[in-house]
């Protein structure tokens, strides 16, 4: 080979390869492309069944949340399984491990989850923003319907939660290091709310914290189960027991027949108490006791078993 070729050789390799493997840039890429690709295949094979999110003013079923989140476990999920035969890693190091699965972490989430959708909805009480009416629902529906939707909310937790979290943090992370990722992608996590009918600015902004503070359940427990049942829980909360609005999506089948009123400040209008300032607060407090209370194991990257949050330098 000629020196010039050999050099023009070494140059593609440090473009597309550093010391260990293939570069995070290019990796995220390959990754996000997978998933669009899975998620066009089996949205055009299952497109009798499958219901896109709503319009504004028309409700989000159970059904089509529940089928929309169904592609996005398919899409993002089936990608980094893909993408971790082609890397030689385990599925688990990209957050969520099976190991973790609805154990003591995802039930602790859910109980933090509920506490902080129960505050900030007490906070709106408070200040005469918010009354929790009657019962709506029959005797027979009530359980029918909590079951129903905490199912969607555990796969709208695992989908979103690992789509942001997952695969495209341990390899941005890797990249760019822990936080800056997690920053770039919970601005991702908020922008992507806009698109929801309803939703506005605050509840985007709202969206970013929860996604950080996401991010810090997963440095500090090391995956992603946790930060799945908080999910779960305020969803599950807001729409089904509080029976508001949840980033702007309105839904039926819930519990009270719930009313908001008062100023846009501290309701959320339209975007639910996700756009109120008592949501910021909430938040703000749980992840400061939070980070008191789990302090990140002391454990070596190169442990066996050691978790994602483990491997990626801050």
């Amino acid at each position: 080979m000629s020196e010039d070729a050999s050099w023009e050789v070494g140059l593609a390799r440090r473009i597309f390869m550093n010391e260990r493997e293939l570069r995070a840039g290019w990796r995220f890429l390959i990754y996000v492309a997978v998933a669009l690709l899975l998620l066009s295949a089996f949205g055009l094979a299952a497109v009798r069944l499958h219901a896109p999110l709503p319009a504004k003013g028309v409700p989000a079923t159970p059904l089509a949340l529940l089928d929309s989140e169904i592609l996005n476990l398919i899409g993002f999920l089936g990608a980094a399984v893909l993408m971790g035969k082609f890397e030689h890693r385990s599925f688990g190091v990209y957050g969520l491990p099976a190991r973790g699965a609805l154990r003591k972490n995802f039930w602790v989430g859910i109980i933090w989850g509920f506490v902080m959708i129960s505050a900030t909805m007490l906070l709106i009480h408070a200040w005469g923003g918010f009354t929790l009416g009657k019962i709506d629902l029959g005797s027979a529906a009530i359980f029918r319907y909590a079951a129903v939707w905490a199912g969607v909310f555990l796969a709208v937790g695992i989908a979103e939660n690992f789509t942001i979290c997952g695969y495209t943090h341990f390899t941005l992370a890797r990249g760019i290091r822990f936080w800056p990722a997690a920053i770039l992608l919970s601005v991702v996590f908020g922008s992507l709310h806009l698109n929801n009918s309803g939703e506005g600015l605050a509840g985007a902004l709202n969206v970013f914290v929860i996604g950080m503070f996401f991010f810090l359940t997963l440095r500090r427990t090391g995956n992603l189960w946790f930060s799945v049942g908080l999910h779960l829980a305020w969803d599950w909360g807001e729409t089904y027991f509080y029976s508001v609005p949840d980033s702007g999506l309105v839904s039926p089948h819930h519990l009270y027949a719930s009313s908001f009123h008062g100023a846009t400040w501290l309701t959320g209008g339209t975007i639910g108490p996700e756009g109120s300032v008592m949501s910021f607060v909430v938040i703000g407090a749980a992840a400061l006791l939070f980070a008191l209370l789990y302090r990140a194991p002391r454990r070596s990257p190169e442990a066996p078993g050691a978790e994602v949050a483990q491997q990626i330098p801050t």
